[in-house]
């Protein structure tokens, strides 16, 4: 499986109270599920510098991986910005 970094920021009209971007990540979370199956979430984690949210995520399927990115940026309010990972080691030994 190839492994993908989504990068996530949250515009500032998502939600006026902050308790309810839990409601949004949880609705965001499950049409992932049940939208693409494919796709293996490994981590996230919540960031304090350009981007609000590092997700790590794995698929056979590039396409699933942008339907999930578009599922974030619509049901999210988010702006995504998604790299292919590839292990260290293996980066080193392709060169």
């Amino acid at each position: 499986m190839a492994t993908f970094i989504i990068l996530s920021r949250i515009s500032p009209e998502a939600f006026s109270d902050p308790f309810e971007f839990k409601k949004i990540a949880e609705r965001v979370s499950s049409k992932i599920k049940s939208e693409c199956p494919g796709v293996v979430w490994k981590e996230s984690y919540a960031t304090t510098g350009r981007f609000d949210v590092v997700d790590i995520v794995e698929s056979d399927d590039p396409k699933e991986i942008a339907k999930a990115a578009m599922i974030i940026r619509s049901y999210g309010h988010s702006t995504t910005e998604t790299l292919t990972g590839t292990p260290w080691k293996e980066f080193l030994e392709l060169l």
